[in-house]
């Protein structure tokens, strides 16, 4: 059997260009004790991909050149030399950007059973949504009343974000980009602030003007002018959950860092990053209370889907345009 899946042979300087990404094709070996074989049905592209690309380690090994990219994805076990797993197990793994995954089986886990679209545990009830709940009550300490901020609040880990917020009764405002965006922000009570054509003065207004009391979160998924506006109009005893800072992800040079970081010290805020891994521990508690929220449909959540594992490259760079609204995924 062959599989088909996508590389890089180098790595790029600002954003990626189509070219970069190779569709080779290689017949799979004949499967070792302990592994399994699985056709892929759904593939995920995720903005944290682009620091992988970089050739330097951060929280995450660099992809290695010339092999195949990875990433989270569902399909369906099609052979298998494991026990544990038999054929027709539906399951989550790493080994995304391909049709055809084979793998230890330890790095595979059969699909939870949650009433829900299998692709939902790449999104709402995978790494964005984990990445959400565990932000805004792990990091942040959100509390009932609060009032919320969240940029990239109709991407796939925003949108869940502001959703969660809003439960807790406080003001939500999200930012985001295009007229779909902020329709579907309203649509969820949301108060919706565009980013596009303003500076971080002008932002800052329109945030003011949206939530005139101030904000006790900000969950921050963009940096730039997004996160210098919200600077300017925080409460005092802020906390800030820096989860991403795709603004910056695509630069050739390193920008300056906002111009009002002492707005950290005259609010006595509390700014601190984190990786959604090192609080997985922690996912089972979440999916207990998200999933069935998501199966009865008190949840909403949006997904951008292109079709083919040919598009999968075409996929991940649209991130960097916000031209997806919610989860990001490849259909194969």
């Amino acid at each position: 059997m062959q599989t088909r899946y996508f590389t890089i042979s180098d790595y790029p300087q600002g954003t990626p260009a189509r070219e970069l990404f190779e569709l080779h094709a290689q017949e799979l070996p004949a499967l070792a004790d302990g592994e399994v074989r699985i056709r892929n049905s759904w593939l995920s592209v995720d903005p944290y991909m682009r620091g992988r690309m970089s050739g330097v380690t951060t929280y995450i090994a660099p992809f290695a050149l010339d092999a195949p990219l990875e990433g989270a994805a569902i399909g369906e076990v099609i052979d298998s030399r494991d026990p544990n797993l038999s054929v027709g197990t539906k399951v989550r793994h790493m080994a995304g950007w391909r049709d055809i995954a084979q793998l230890p089986a330890d790095e595979v886990e059969p699909l939870p059973s949650h009433d829900v679209p299998e692709q939902a545990y790449l999104g709402v009830l995978g790494m964005p949504g984990m990445t959400a709940w565990t932000g805004l009550n792990h990091i942040a300490e959100m509390k009932e009343g609060d009032n919320v901020l969240v940029s990239g609040a109709a991407g796939a880990v925003g949108s869940l974000a502001v959703q969660l917020a809003k439960a807790k009764g406080g003001t939500v405002v999200g930012i985001a980009g295009t007229t779909e965006k902020l329709e579907w922000l309203k649509s969820h009570g949301i108060k919706a602030v565009s980013y596009r054509d303003k500076d971080a003065a002008q932002l800052t207004e329109a945030l003011n003007n949206a939530c005139p009391e101030g904000f006790d979160v900000y969950y921050e998924n963009v940096g730039g002018d997004c996160l210098e506006a919200a600077l300017n109009t925080l409460k005092v005893g802020a906390r800030i959950a820096v989860c991403g800072l795709i603004a910056r992800y695509n630069e050739n040079e390193p920008s300056p860092g906002p111009s009002n970081m002492a707005m950290i010290l005259i609010r006595r805020a509390r700014m601190q990053g984190f990786i959604v891994f090192d609080h997985w521990a922690n996912y089972p508690q979440f999916l207990d209370e998200v999933g069935p929220q998501v199966a009865r449909g008190e949840i909403d959540y949006t997904e951008t889907v292109e079709q083919g594992l040919e598009r999968t490259p075409d996929a991940f760079l649209a991130l960097f345009e916000g031209a997806n609204t919610g989860k990001m995924l490849v259909q194969l």
